[in-house]
């Protein structure tokens, strides 16, 4: 597919500086450009790629000053980032050709209800009960157990499976290899060991979300594990059972959210940030990498460390850190000093 300048500058309310008539047909980084490619510079930090690169269009935020000339189209827009981000959408909705029809190797239940444009592969497997909305593509292997019901336009990757019971809303992607609704970690402690406590509620995923590969969300003990609308989960995500994700809140790759715990909408958490069990955590709360969440957090807050802190005490304090060793050896000089001042005057 290929496009002018003029039609992405009227796509993305954008103004022309160059040739309106510059076609691209792919997107490269700005210091990967390339003729026919589009790039985008938001961060002033990288401007000196803007005098070198060789695409043909750029994206350039509006609040960015071009102080030398330039060799490429530009078009200069509010937010680059964003008006990237649509046209990478438009571009891969273009690209990306819907299967349909049913592969003779998967396996569908006579009482299942698959609705109109599905595309099911080989070996993928649909059991009793099961309800599929319009448009939705079943890859190669996945399981969709008894009573699942999946809402329209969804897509689910090679090798996800949906446990018993699970409801998937509309607008759904679910990538490859992720589990939605095994059992939750549920065992209690006895004389000779552990007796498993009956998971027997469900999982229910509301409209456009997305989870990544190899992420797993949890049946609760009784009534739902629920992830609102808008959510965006990263790879390999663990969601315990009973927890509450609010819309629109983000999680990046190894982020852990231990049982019964309540998020609220619009937060963000960085990787690999682990978040007890049984806790509130508000709206709006942004957590850095690696963050420990012992206890519940209010609403409207960046925070990061364990347990979590503001960012500029966080980072003073690992300043500090790191000269234990230093101030460790400064405390014992210290204390020799006294011990010998104490000498002489006994």
């Amino acid at each position: 597919m290929e496009f002018t300048a003029k039609q992405i500058a009227r796509l993305i309310q954008g103004h022309i500086e160059g040739d309106e008539n510059a076609t691209v047909n792919a997107f490269a980084k700005i210091e990967e450009g390339v003729a026919g490619a589009i790039s985008f510079l938001a961060n002033p930090k990288y401007i000196h790629y803007l005098y070198e690169t060789k695409s043909t269009i750029v994206l350039v935020d509006e609040t960015i000053t071009i102080e030398k000339p330039v060799h490429t189209t530009i078009i200069k827009v509010a937010n680059a980032r964003d008006c990237v981000a649509k046209l990478l959408q438009l571009y891969e909705n273009g690209m990306r050709q819907k299967k349909t029809g049913i592969d003779s190797l998967a396996f569908i239940s006579a009482s299942a209800k698959l609705g109109k444009d599905v595309y099911v592969g080989p070996f993928a497997y649909i059991g009793d009960g099961v309800v599929i909305g319009d448009g939705c593509q079943i890859y190669p292997n996945v399981v969709i157990s008894e009573q699942v019901t999946v809402g329209n336009d969804c897509i689910i990757y090679p090798n996800v499976t949906l446990y018993v019971g699970v409801k998937i809303g509309n607008c759904v992607t679910i990538h490859a290899g992720s589990v939605i609704g095994a059992d939750g970690f549920g065992f209690a402690p006895n004389g000779d060991g552990y007796d498993k406590i009956p998971q027997i509620g469900t999982v229910e995923i509301d409209d456009n979300v997305e989870i990544g590969a190899n992420s797993c969300i949890d049946r609760s003990t009784m009534g739902s594990t629920k992830i609102h609308k808008g959510v965006k989960l990263d790879n390999l995500v663990q969601i315990g059972h009973n927890v509450e994700v609010g819309e629109n809140t983000v999680m990046s790759a190894q982020v852990g959210v231990a049982g019964s715990t309540k998020i609220g909408k619009w937060c963000m958490f960085g990787g690999q940030v682990g978040v007890a069990g049984h806790i509130e955590i508000g709206d709006k709360v942004f957590l850095g990498a690696q963050s420990g969440v012992p206890g519940s957090l209010k609403s409207n807050q960046a925070l990061i460390g364990t347990p979590p802190m503001e960012k500029l005490p966080y980072f003073k304090s690992q300043a500090l850190f790191q000269r234990l060793p230093e101030m460790y050896k400064e405390l014992n000089a210290l204390k020799k000093e006294i011990e010998e001042i104490k000498k002489q005057r006994s």
